[in-house]
């Protein structure tokens, strides 16, 4: 048997992300060299089914996967996939928020049962949920390849029968506390911190920025999100982020002809004020300074 684990971690290369058209779907079967379908972390939500043996692990959770699972995830919940073989099979769809949303639907995708941040993601379907689910990847797959202009509503009704079936499931999240939960924790602490970056327009705005946020997409309280990065780090959760986001700020004020007000904005910062004084207390000069 081969133990591998699967980069799901981290982000893929930019030219894998899926900025033109807003989904895709995959089946992979077989001696499982057929690779996963890359796309872009930041945006994406998934929706896949997988065969065991293999273990999905969260920040101090894991989830044992010894038959067919169907899982939701929401891109603000990072996650990895341990498989215990190479013979492999499942199918997956990637999507963005916007793809679902309809005149009809006009709620937050992150407010469903399935994707809500802290609720259960992994369910085991029964033989006859099993062979609908593929089914309806095989559908999904088959409207991608064809020529019919309204080919994203068919596959949009695809997408939210998926959800219902899901949501008549029952869930099998099982926690498991790791004895390296502090290590896990960090790991995907820090990982959730650089997903963010690198920020590519002046139109985005950083929605992770307290040590609270990231506890919250990972499902642990507060202190034990900052008692395990420090542990493992010597550092504090607060002295990461902030690191991180004045790192990317230099960056921007040197590549990019964005105004400070802009910049600012998008790092987060209500006022431009509040950016000045930011970045001069953890640089020692001002963002205009450094620019120049």
């Amino acid at each position: 048997m081969t133990n591998m684990r699967i980069a799901e971690l981290l982000p893929p290369p930019a030219h894998y992300q899926l900025d033109v058209i807003p989904f895709r779907a995959q089946i992979f079967e077989g001696d499982g060299t057929t690779p996963f379908l890359p796309y872009n972390r930041r945006d994406y939500y998934k929706i896949w089914s997988i065969s065991g043996p293999a273990k999905l692990h969260y920040a101090d959770k894991s989830v044992e996967i010894n038959k067919p699972a169907l899982i939701f995830s929401n891109p603000l919940v990072p996650y990895s996939l341990e498989v215990f073989s190479d013979d492999r099979s499942g199918s997956m769809c990637v999507f963005t928020e916007d793809f679902l949303k309809t005149k009809e639907r006009l709620d937050s995708i992150q407010e469903s049962p399935l994707f809500k941040i802290g609720s259960d993601q992994v369910f085991f379907p029964d033989r006859a949920q099993l062979s609908f689910i593929y089914t309806l990847y095989e559908k999904m797959v088959s409207e991608m390849e064809s020529t019919y202009i309204y080919k994203y509503d068919v596959i949009r009704n695809y997408v939210n029968l998926m959800i219902h079936e899901g949501m008549k499931m029952q869930p099998a999240l099982s926690d498991v506390h790791h004895n390296n939960a502090a290590s896990r924790i960090t790991s995907l602490f820090l990982e959730l911190l650089e997903r963010q970056f690198p920020i590519d327009s002046p139109h985005f705005v950083l929605k992770l920025r307290k040590a609270n946020d990231f506890a919250k997409n990972l499902s642990i309280h507060v202190n034990h999100l900052n008692n395990a990065v420090r542990d493992v780090t010597g550092k504090t959760t607060t002295a990461h982020i902030t690191d991180r986001i004045v790192n990317e700020a230099k960056a921007l004020l040197r590549h990019t002809n964005w105004s400070i007000a802009d910049i600012g904005s998008c790092l987060g910062f209500e006022y431009s004020s509040y950016f000045n004084n930011f970045f001069k207390k953890n640089v020692g000069v001002t963002p205009l300074s450094l620019r120049k």
